[in-house]
């Protein structure tokens, strides 16, 4: 069925509750999509999360416990107090069950937090930030697309085996980017590396020059990205204006959507090493939903549009199988059941939140090496959970049991 046709049982009008601290409404599942709808992420996350919830809310049948599922979404404006106030109106007023999405790693904590205190479930697949499973863990999130930690790992690791063992970087100002860059740290003098330099950027600059500049200068053969969105085209595109990589500096993006690349162009954009969760090319089940996903938006989905489709199905499916939608109930199902979908295989949600699934070292493709429209990276390496991720017993959450 055509997505733009009316879904099965879902409605977009809110229901009205007006008791401060209401328990979801009985007449309807809720799941509410919290997104950039305007901003720099909003080619990553926005319109296009919608879509893919409501290609999950389709695929699922639109009922589940003999209700219509609702859906609900809302741009966070990228600001954590206004993910804050509309998750707990959708939580007391609107009778969401649970939030996804969650685009912004310090919008993705307020909303986690509000999620805690409201006993509701959220899902955060477009967020990178560890403090999610480490001290600002709780029993109610969980972290499922990727992590900063994931991706630092997989990348700086293949780097480091490479040669590139001096790196200065370029980091966001903010929760995401520190996260990062501190994850990417730690990666590199573990192998013998040094950090020569960090620059830190404020988020959405409108110029990149001077901090570009100030990496390029730092001699380091590796020039890391932590930072994400349009920040990242810029800062690539700057770098190509000032020939970074003409002396043998090379970059590494920790964070690069294939929109990115698509924004890019292979031409500015080819041998940047990449760390991914999922891409549209994988395999015959990626392709199949890329297909669906590209005629509705005339795009790829996304690392955390897949995500988003599959917190939804993981989600419905928990709730079905657990016959409720209690948050401890559908929590403990999540938890005991593996994820094997087209975002991943063998995905397990441990203790701390974190959805552990296997990783993708990528790397941009040359012009001459793509094949057909969006053919963009090559896997080159397939990094099993285990090593990709933090040690559970590294984690700082206090839901670990370290015993």
């Amino acid at each position: 069925m055509h997505l733009k046709r009316h879904l099965f049982g879902i409605t977009l009008a809110a229901a009205a509750v007006a008791c401060a601290h209401a328990q979801p409404t009985n007449n309807a599942v809720g799941i509410g999509v919290m997104t950039d709808m305007s901003g720099m992420y909003a080619d990553f996350g926005g319109q296009g999360s919608v879509v893919a919830a409501k290609m999950a809310i389709e695929d699922f049948g639109g009922h589940v416990l003999g209700k219509p599922i609702k859906l609900v979404s809302a741009d966070n404006q990228n600001k954590p107090d206004i993910a804050a106030v509309k998750a707990r109106e959708w939580y007391d007023l609107d009778g969401i069950t649970m939030i996804t999405d969650n685009m912004n790693s310090a919008a993705a904590l307020a909303v986690s937090g509000v999620t805690k205190e409201k006993n509701r479930i959220t899902f955060v697949t477009s967020s990178g930030t560890t403090e999610l499973t480490n001290d600002a863990c709780n029993a109610n999130t969980v972290h499922y697309s990727y992590d900063n930690y994931a991706l630092s790992n997989v990348v700086a690791s293949a780097i480091l085996k490479q040669g590139g063992d001096t790196w200065a970087f370029l980091t966001v100002d903010y929760a995401f980017g520190k996260s990062m860059e501190e994850a990417a740290t730690k990666v590199v003098q573990r192998e013998g590396g040094k950090v020569l330099t960090s620059v830190r950027h404020p988020f959405g600059a409108s110029d990149f020059a001077s901090f570009v500049l100030q990496a390029q200068a730092s001699k380091a053969k590796i020039i890391g990205i932590a930072s994400s969105g349009s920040d990242v085209i810029n800062i690539i595109k700057t770098a190509k204006d000032f020939n970074v990589g003409a002396t043998g500096q090379k970059l590494a993006g920790f964070l690069v959507f294939i929109n990115s690349v698509h924004a890019l162009g292979l031409e500015t954009a080819q041998d940047l090493y990449l760390a991914s969760g999922w891409y549209w090319d994988l395999n015959d089940e990626t392709r199949a939903f890329a297909k669906r996903f590209y005629e509705e938006t005339q795009q790829m989905p996304s690392m955390n549009q897949a995500g988003v489709y599959s917190s939804i199905m993981t989600y419905l499916n928990a709730v079905k199988a657990a016959g409720t939608t209690d948050a401890a109930e559908v929590m403990a199902k999540m938890k005991e059941t593996p994820i094997n979908d087209m975002f991943a295989q063998g995905g397990v949600i441990r203790e701390n939140g974190l959805m552990a699934h296997d990783m993708y070292l990528m790397q941009v493709k040359k012009p001459s090496e793509s094949q057909y429209p969006w053919d963009y990276l090559h896997l080159r390496a397939t990094v099993p959970a285990e090593e990709a991720y933090l040690p559970l017993a590294e984690s700082t959450c206090p839901l670990t049991n370290k015993s």
